[in-house]
């Protein structure tokens, strides 16, 4: 069951809620729409390797935007501190992104309860586009889980800014 966004406010209000800092004016009829903060980070490599720690370098967006090339996955990041311990939140880029073209999460859309944080976006552009920090660039809508809540304890956990991949560390768990 999907929250509205009455019940979004009532949930940020009580506390079961985390969205940090809060603007009521953002909230739609059934989601709250996020905002760009101004970091992104880039591979430094073209090809990337899931057994490898992708290494990256930051680049600040300028309060005058950046222009995001095609053929380049940059890790962008929520301003927002987002999250629930009873909601699951799901992400997804506002239309008005997407009608420029501008994909926010290529497919990392669900949340997991209890992962409260500063959420990383994989930021792909079909074409040319430029973006700035601030910009209402997503949505969040908040759904009731049915069964026992088991709380997210894993390597993103509490993460600040965007974090890449850390998909390495299951080979280096799992001894291969």
């Amino acid at each position: 069951m999907i929250l509205t966004g009455m019940e979004i406010f009532k949930n940020v209000e009580n506390g079961k809620i985390i969205v940090d800092p809060f603007n009521s004016s953002q909230i739609n009829p059934n989601s709250y729409n996020f905002t760009l903060g101004n970091k992104l980070l880039v591979y430094n490599n073209y090809i990337l390797d899931a057994k490898k720690n992708n290494e990256a370098r930051e680049i600040l967006i300028p309060d005058d935007g950046i222009t995001l090339a095609t053929g380049t996955v940059y890790l962008g990041h929520t301003l927002e501190i987002i999250g629930s311990d009873y909601f699951v939140p799901i992400i997804r880029g506002r239309s008005s992104i997407g009608r420029l073209g501008l994909f926010i999460n290529i497919t990392a859309d669900l949340i997991d309860i209890g992962s409260i944080n500063q959420l990383t976006l994989q930021l792909n552009a079909v074409q040319p586009v430029t973006i700035y920090p601030g910009i209402q660039i997503g949505q969040v809508t908040f759904w009731k889980p049915l069964g026992e809540i088991q709380k997210y304890e894993g390597r993103y956990r509490n993460a600040a800014g965007p974090i890449t991949s850390k998909m390495y560390l299951d080979f280096v768990e799992n001894g291969k």
